[in-house]
């Protein structure tokens, strides 16, 4: 019992002693403070002002935080989503004001649906997309001189940096001979035609056309632009031809004889274009898919 009692006391020893050494700092910093302020008591008051700390400006706010601008910033389109607000708002407002014509209303491109993505950066779809074209050309639609000025402002983020009486054809030119050059296409075959005034001879990899079709059909196919225009015996044509099969080859030289035809005659493109001679076919073989026999047939069920 003697030993645990000196411990004991040791150890109250010891926390008094700890206690007495933090309080001595304070009591001299506390003398130091009291008397650096009866060293400044001969200055005047106005020092004591001037050189007082500014107020807080804002006194009694215990937490702040960042408001964004818009309460679009949280979705995952904001700036399509405010522009879509925006001009939806407009076309309510104004809905009242007269519209031009057609023939009246000022040519005008659009930004397309990648054009929008690329400058906003966000992943617009075409659906929305599409309604937001149709206000915006609804809006444009106003006659020009009764147009508010907030319109033209929003307007002016969906138009294309081009002019349209720009955007001229360009034309097929015909080189010291007089020959026109043509390329058409159709699925993997391709066909180049150099097309020249004479007597209707038409020559194909160095062969007549009959030897190099052997199908009535495809014979047709590869002069059609000639004959659907009655300039069979007008123009030579001398093509080469290759890469998929016989019916592609002679699609595709359709094509590029009426292209050959237009650099001559441009005033055969309505009568062509009603042929079909100048539409490019996109259809091509569909790709086979894995897990299936070929490009949608699917293996046959078997039960066991």
């Amino acid at each position: 019992m003697s030993n645990l009692r000196h411990g004991l006391q040791q150890t109250l020893c010891l926390r008094q002693l700890a206690r007495g050494q933090l309080l001595k700092p304070q009591w001299q910093r506390l003398g130091s403070q009291f008397s650096a302020k009866s060293m400044s008591t001969s200055q005047p008051e106005a020092d004591t002002n001037l050189n007082a700390p500014p107020e807080a400006p804002f006194r009694g706010v215990k937490t702040a935080r960042p408001l964004p601008v818009s309460p679009s910033y949280f979705s995952r389109e904001p700036r399509f989503n405010d522009a879509y607000v925006k001009l939806s708002t407009m076309l309510q407002r104004y809905q009242h004001l007269p519209t031009a014509p057609p023939e009246l209303v000022p040519r005008q491109l659009w930004k397309n649906l990648e054009g929008y993505r690329s400058t906003t950066g966000e992943p617009v779809k075409a659906l929305p997309y599409s309604q937001v074209l149709a206000m915006v050309k609804r809006l444009h639609s106003i006659f020009p001189k009764m147009m508010p000025g907030e319109v033209k402002e929003a307007l002016q983020e969906f138009k294309r940096e081009i002019d349209p009486y720009k955007n001229v054809p360009k034309t097929t030119p015909l080189d010291r001979f007089g020959r026109a050059l043509g390329v058409g296409r159709r699925k993997t075959s391709t066909a180049r035609a150099w097309v020249v005034e004479g007597t209707g001879e038409v020559l194909v990899n160095g062969k007549p056309l009959n030897e190099m079709f052997g199908r009535v059909h495809d014979r047709e196919s590869a002069i059609w632009a000639l004959r659907s225009t009655g300039r069979t015996d007008k123009y030579n044509v001398w093509a080469l031809v290759d890469g998929g099969g016989v019916t592609g080859q002679a699609e595709a030289l359709t094509l590029a004889v009426a292209k050959a035809i237009l650099a001559h005659e441009p005033a055969l493109r309505p009568i062509l274009r009603k042929a079909g001679c100048i539409t490019r076919d996109p259809r091509s073989v569909e790709r086979k898919k894995h897990g299936h026999v070929k490009a949608r047939k699917m293996p046959a069920w078997v039960k066991r």
